[in-house]
């Protein structure tokens, strides 16, 4: 079994429209979508959720009211400042430490699991899917993007799929390390903007920390072709290979507007998109 990530320094690059259209390309796969903090592919892919599961984070105190006597160590030990005057859990700052069960000297205080979002297991037009939703406010979105990566890994083993396609989070941050972590290549898409080459360095530096191969598609790449040409350079000064150049065009939103992938709207997109899929997929084979 083989898996891809698509991620991208900062959002707005394409990099889920370019996802979609490889989940409709591929053969074998299955989807996992895992930028559960604001998850889109299912807006493409219109998934048929088939199974649906609650995610819990971490553990959040609970106050026995009827045992506390208003000691007030909880409060004072608390660093986040998570309590009240009056002895309440003050959830959108807590968490989870469980200093204040520990402090607690009548026992008072319970840490208990939080539900911190939901996790789906699904059918799209292309195959198999898993994806999730993080509640709003909740910090644990690496630990979520794990669950995902597990769940996929459980379907594909289980209905005999050879690849997992991975729609990472954008950014450098923990949800982005846990969707690139062990996967057999990472396709970066990057577009031809100062923000957007200073993203592709960071997210460089993150992928490279962590050993796994990483290849570049420049996503509207003829709307600065100055700044195409130094992202082109970079790449070729550091030995990462450009696998793929797409032009801008407003055939991505109006596909998006039919509920189509570009490929299954465009020809001409079609035809750009599934070379570079091609060559993704002779290269995790060869792995």
């Amino acid at each position: 079994m083989k898996q891809i990530t698509v991620i991208s320094g900062k959002g707005g690059t394409g990099k889920t429209s370019i996802t979609a259209a490889f989940a409709s390309l591929s053969k074998d796969a299955v989807i996992a979508d895992c930028d559960v903090d604001a998850p889109d592919l299912h807006l493409i892919l219109k998934p048929n959720v088939i199974k649906e599961e609650n995610f819990y984070g971490h553990d959040m105190p609970v106050i026995d009211k009827e045992k506390c006597i208003n000691c007030g160590l909880c409060r004072e030990n608390c660093r986040f400042d998570a309590i009240t005057d009056d002895i309440e859990i003050i959830e959108e700052r807590c968490e989870g430490c469980g200093v204040c069960e520990y402090v607690c000297p009548i026992n008072a205080i319970t840490m208990k699991k939080k539900k911190s979002g939901k996790i789906f297991s699904s059918i799209t037009r292309f195959g198999p899917m898993t994806h999730a939703k993080l509640e709003t406010g909740e910090e644990t979105s690496g630990l979520l993007v794990s669950f995902v990566r597990e769940k996929a890994k459980a379907i594909a083993e289980r209905e005999k799929k050879d690849i997992i396609i991975i729609d990472g989070p954008p950014g450098i941050g923990c949800p982005v390390i846990a969707s690139i972590t062990g996967v057999n290549l990472v396709l970066i898409v990057t577009e031809p903007t100062m923000s957007g080459l200073h993203d592709l360095e960071r997210i460089l530096d993150v992928s490279d920390h962590f050993g796994v191969p990483s290849v570049i598609c420049i996503n509207k790449y003829n709307i600065n072709k100055d700044m195409t040409n130094r992202i082109e350079k970079y790449c070729n000064k550091k030995g990462i290979e450009i696998i793929g150049k797409i032009p801008f065009t407003k055939k991505f939103t109006e596909a998006m507007i039919n509920g189509q992938t570009v490929v299954e709207y465009d020809k001409e997109l079609r035809d750009l998109i599934s070379n570079v899929w091609k060559i993704l997929y002779e290269k995790i084979k060869k792995d």
